[in-house]
């Protein structure tokens, strides 16, 4: 837990199972899909799922199930029963808003880096209500290499002015955890419904129960400079794909 209080100059958030408390709603309703297709979803399989991008869970799930699996369609049924489930409420996940809060009160920059695409990452961060604490969000949409890549991780980065290692990166995933880790930021991994193994365990600063728990640390830690590499985006200068 001291590494968390290192000075720091920007903070990034995965999105799905970080920010937002979407992960148990979407691993039922993956599980009803496979049934009502006919194919039987597995808590191992799900569990591999969980952080990954459209084009690895496609990959994942045609060699489990063999190349009949209709994944267009899966993913489909999937995206429309999660729009109709979280509709009227998009849930936040324990001490989410409260920490944004106190960070964005110290002017610091935040950011999330996530593997959904643009309209799904913006949607169910506004009906949230969190989308305007962040300065920038990339998205699957933005970059060429999703996680376990760090890009999407040093796009955020970059997008905020700061450099890498200067960054604290919020994760429930495997791959997550991976991504932040691999483009040099200190990794904090908050897990949801996985558990870390000791190899991804070995590449956090942190392993915390909620978010609740690194507001304390993070709030109370110093800044690591005086200055950004650039100014940070506005939400006006953000690209068309995040709107």
């Amino acid at each position: 837990m001291i590494a968390l209080s290192h000075p720091f100059d920007a903070v990034i958030f995965d999105m799905d199972g970080t920010l937002l408390d979407t992960e148990a709603a979407f691993r039922t309703i993956v599980f009803e899909v496979c049934t009502e297709m006919g194919f039987e979803m597995t808590s191992d399989v799900h569990g591999r799922i969980v952080g990954s991008s459209h084009e690895a869970t496609a990959q994942l799930l045609v060699e489990t199930f063999g190349d009949n699996f209709d994944y267009e369609n899966f993913d489909a049924k999937c995206r429309a029963t999660m729009h109709v489930m979280l509709a009227d409420n998009v849930p936040v996940k324990a001490g989410a808003v409260e920490l944004l809060g106190a960070l964005k009160a110290l002017d610091i920059p935040l950011a999330v880096a996530t593997s959904s695409r643009a309209n799904h990452a913006m949607s169910h961060l506004d009906r949230a209500g969190v989308l305007p604490f962040f300065d920038t969000i990339v998205t699957r949409d933005d970059v060429v290499h999703p996680k376990p890549h760090p890009e999407p991780y040093l796009m955020a980065a970059e997008r905020l002015g700061v450099a890498p290692e200067h960054c604290v990166a919020f994760e429930d995933s495997f791959s997550g955890v991976r991504a932040a880790h691999a483009a040099g930021m200190r990794t904090v991994m908050v897990p949801d419904l996985v558990t870390p193994s000791d190899d991804v365990a070995a590449l956090c600063v942190a392993v915390l129960e909620s978010l609740a728990h690194a507001h304390d640390h993070l709030v109370a830690a110093p800044r690591a400079s005086r200055h950004r590499l650039q100014a940070p985006l506005q939400a006006s200068e953000r690209e068309p794909s995040e709107t």
